[in-house]
């Protein structure tokens, strides 16, 4: 009976274990990146910065155009009429001609023109030079590529950062749930050792009250410790693109191995490894090509070209003309300089503000990694505070039992004593929990 016991316990754990969802760590990072959207949308507007990459470098080539144009006028466009009359006949000698005495009749003519006319034009344009702005124009689009895929890395290292933070929080919550298991196991073994000396009638009452109280206190603590597990487990699962499993288990344990010292970098090396400072030099960069940019709007551009075009007079017994011409184009803004001067003047300022504004913020983030770097040391001070306390609470409680057991000590100093270790364990956890997100932060903002 007792195997049989044992294998219908195994099964059933078994089958429990294979309905549960495990995840790792970098399972999680994994799935949070593959299903956030933000990620996904920063991937096109990359896709996106590199169409019009490609688009600006079309500019370097000749510009091809072909237009048509027919159209049926009213009347014709063009109308002459000569008057008729005796013309004087030429005898080849030029200064007969006043005193002609031969003379011709012209009966007069009329002449019409373009009432239907068709035209159609094939061009060719090459640009020369267009103060800089085509290959200013280049240089910006391929900057904004890069800036595009910045924004993506920046965007990559917030998830993982959210992600972590939520997957040691959810952690610590399952570790503070051992603890009070743990707690609720010594309550109860006291629960009985009350319960057999009040039927013995070695206690009153109000001792066996006290423990009631205790568990009841420790049933509150244990169904808002659940509740917060089960919101946090939401939160994680949504932030990792998943359906909310209540089954959900992580694998990972709180296990503090290295000190500070480990993760240490000198932060003036690893400032330029930052995204956002990478973010910053291209926003500077950017400005100065505007500026560029807006200079060229007010220089003189060159071009050459060839055309070609083909009228159709669309009436019969009318000629049609083809011709085509080579040509060169020089055009100089010479009035737009007057308003230009101030334009440019404008976005020089607006560079001033971009360099003004990166050289605050190396300051910022050099603060930011100073900041982080001591939250690592503090936590981990906390932790062999925590730790030493712990040890302590531990040992109060050995000498509070030995002494309850001797008549020495008070049920109530014993139950405080459990109580005690508890609280120091649960904070115990915290301390190494806020470690974790320390160091998982001090990581990310010295760009590792």
């Amino acid at each position: 009976m007792k195997k049989i016991t044992i294998m219908v316990v195994a099964l059933i754990a078994s089958a429990t274990a294979y309905g549960q969802t495990t995840l790792t760590l970098e399972q999680s990072k994994t799935l949070a990146l593959k299903n956030n959207k933000t990620f996904h949308n920063s991937a096109l507007e990359i896709e996106a910065a590199q169409q019009v990459k490609k688009n600006a470098y079309t500019n370097y080539f000749p510009k091809v155009s072909a237009n048509v144009f027919g159209m049926q006028a009213i009347n014709p466009l063009i109308e002459y009429k000569m008057e008729g009359g005796n013309l004087p006949v030429y005898d080849g000698n030029p200064a007969n001609l006043p005193t002609a005495t031969q003379f011709a009749y012209f009966p007069g003519m009329e002449l019409s023109m373009m009432q239907r006319t068709a035209i159609g034009v094939l061009n060719v344009a090459q640009p020369i030079y267009a103060g800089g702005k085509i290959t200013t124009g280049n240089k910006l689009a391929a900057l904004n590529v890069d800036v595009k895929g910045k924004q993506q890395q920046l965007t990559e290292n917030e998830i993982l950062l959210k992600t972590e933070q939520q997957y040691w929080q959810l952690i610590s919550l399952q570790e503070k749930q051992k603890t009070l298991e743990k707690y609720e196991l010594l309550l109860s073994d006291i629960r009985k050792q009350v319960d057999d000396a009040f039927t013995a009638g070695l206690i009153i009452k109000n001792d066996v009250l006290k423990v009631q109280i205790k568990q009841s206190e420790l049933e509150a603590n244990k169904n808002k410790l659940l509740n917060g597990e089960k919101l946090a487990t939401m939160q994680f699962c949504q932030t990792i693109g998943i359906a909310y499993d209540s089954t959900l288990v992580l694998k990972e344990t709180i296990v503090i191995s290295q000190s500070p010292l480990a993760y240490y970098t000198t932060h003036s090396q690893v400032l330029a490894n930052r995204t956002e400072y990478q973010l910053l030099e291209k926003s500077v960069e950017a400005a100065q090509l505007q500026t560029k940019m807006k200079t060229g709007d007010y220089m003189p551009t060159v071009a050459v070209g060839l055309a070609g075009y083909h009228i159709n007079m669309l009436e019969k017994g009318a000629n049609n003309y083809t011709n085509g011409l080579a040509y060169v184009s020089l055009s100089i803004p010479i009035s737009d300089w007057w308003g230009g001067s101030h334009s440019i003047r404008e976005q020089k300022i607006k560079q001033q503000i971009a360099e003004n504004t990166f050289e605050d913020t190396k300051g910022l983030l050099h603060l930011q990694m100073e900041k982080s770097w001591t939250d690592v040391n503090e936590t981990w001070k906390q932790i062999a505070i925590m730790r030493e306390t712990a040890l302590q609470a531990e040992e109060n409680l050995k000498v509070s039992q030995t002494g309850y057991k001797s008549g020495v000590v008070t049920l109530s100093d014993l139950l405080e004593a459990q109580a005690l270790v508890t609280e120091t364990a649960d904070k115990l956890i915290e301390a190494k929990t806020q470690y974790k997100l320390a160091v998982t932060t001090y990581l990310q903002v010295t760009g590792r």
